[in-house]
């Protein structure tokens, strides 16, 4: 659905690349996550893909379009759900998407269908200006199903919102690539990217230096760790520990056997953890 050869991309005539020289694949049907911290050319990669950004440097070809070439039908095929929403104030949530979906050359959703989806029912008829951010974020998300996208380009899609509209708009998510659907999703959000993808990319300043599945890091890279929380000077201090490091283990039974414990449980080790271990980097 999505192959990227030798891509390089840069903002400036300063020869300083936002992207160096990436290489990566997305199989049909796959949910693909594409894992960085703020400035790692998560944002310059997806702009290049969905056509906002003109390749400059490489092969990169999209729902089986040649990108350096101009396909405007490849849009059909294609949805887009953007980190900062851009839907238009003076329309209201339900013109934003009737005006939108006259653009596709494809049968599209109906929109009240979509408005209720995303938990905006009784808001159709307000003017999006009005709408918080979290509804804004919600109203761009049911734009970019509205042509029935093959390949969904996710944008950090659950920032801004509550647990609980977060946790709907996974269930969506899950609930069309289930269906099919390819979706590419750029995100910090380690937790998102180990619930939802099948394969991910860890890109650090502008280069990958991983792609593998979820679990296959967690075997590779993953410790079996120790949370432990005690008592230390009437202070609570806690500790992760590797009962895989003889150092470790031995400072377990120390302790146990010199101070109060609060409590003790055994820990999986993160995708962000694993990220800070391969790439020496935060998500910040």
């Amino acid at each position: 659905m999505i192959s990227v050869k030798n891509l390089s991309h840069s903002y400036g005539n300063d020869r300083k690349l936002a992207v160096k020289n990436i290489s990566f694949e997305v199989e049909n049907g796959e949910t693909f996550g594409f894992l960085g911290p703020s400035g790692a050319g998560k944002s310059t990669t997806q702009g290049i893909l969905t056509g906002l950004l003109k390749l400059q440097k490489g092969d990169v070809s999209v729902a089986g379009y040649d990108i350096s070439r101009v396909h405007n039908e490849r849009f059909n095929t294609i949805g887009v759900s953007f980190e900062q929403s851009n839907v238009y104030s003076k329309l209201t949530a339900k013109e934003n998407l009737q005006f939108y979906a006259k653009l596709f050359d494809v049968p599209t959703r109906d929109p009240m269908e979509l408005i209720h989806l995303v938990g905006l029912l009784g808001k159709e008829n307000d003017l999006a200006g009005t709408f918080s951010k979290g509804m804004k974020h919600r109203l761009t998300f049911a734009r970019s199903m509205i042509n029935n996208p093959e390949l969904w380009f996710l944008d950090e899609p659950t920032t801004g919102l509550d647990p609980a509209i977060a946790a709907n708009i996974k269930d969506i998510i899950k609930e069309k690539t289930t269906a099919g659907t390819t979706a590419f999703l750029t995100t910090h959000n380690m937790f998102i990217a180990d619930e939802l993808c099948d394969r991910v990319a860890f890109i650090i300043d502008g280069e990958i230096v991983l792609i593998d599945t979820p679990s296959s890091l967690k075997l590779q890279y993953g410790q079996k760790l120790v949370v432990i929380t005690y008592l230390k000077d009437d202070q609570v201090v806690k500790e992760t520990l590797k009962t895989t490091d003889e150092k470790d283990r031995l400072r377990i039974g120390e302790v146990v056997n010199l101070y109060e414990v609060q409590t003790m449980h055994t820990k999986e080790a993160t995708l962000e953890e694993i990220f800070i271990q391969v790439t020496g980097r935060g998500l910040v």
